[in-house]
């Protein structure tokens, strides 16, 4: 099961319980929060419980939507998204990886639109997740 490794719900996480459970990848999601605060300087960063079977998640949104979800996993973490048609049409367009575009592609398509989760477990996805940012902030 694909769950959050923070599921306890009276404990909201905090900056050391996730250097110690994303351990070496925790670098790589505080680059991803600092990239959204720079590109989206009015974001807000919360911890959300989403019951028992996800446990707690962290988003980033601006005034409009959510921009990001990082979900935490044991070592790693999921960086999710979810992209109306127009970000679609804009990834499918853009030199993000093939794998990235295909998984979008063969999404189920919601009323909010496709969604996304990439494995976040070395630094080589991101560029890619800074560039599906940069999309969900232009559309």
């Amino acid at each position: 099961m694909d769950t959050s490794i923070f599921s306890n719900k009276e404990l909201i996480p905090g900056d050391q319980d996730l250097s110690e459970k994303l351990e070496k990848t925790c670098d790589l999601w505080n680059s991803i929060r600092d990239y959204v605060q720079k590109k989206a300087p009015d974001s807000v960063e919360e911890w959300k419980y989403s019951g028992k079977k996800f446990g707690w998640s962290f988003r980033i949104n601006d005034k409009k939507r959510v921009i990001v979800y990082l979900l935490p996993r044991e070592a790693y973490f999921k960086a999710a998204f979810v992209f109306g048609q127009k970000a679609t049409d804009a990834i499918v367009n853009s030199t993000i990886s093939d794998t990235i575009k295909k998984e979008l592609l063969s999404a189920k398509v919601y009323a909010e639109g496709r969604g996304i989760r990439i494995d976040v477990r070395d630094p080589e996805v991101l560029e890619d997740i800074r560039r599906l940012i940069e999309v969900k902030l232009a559309y």
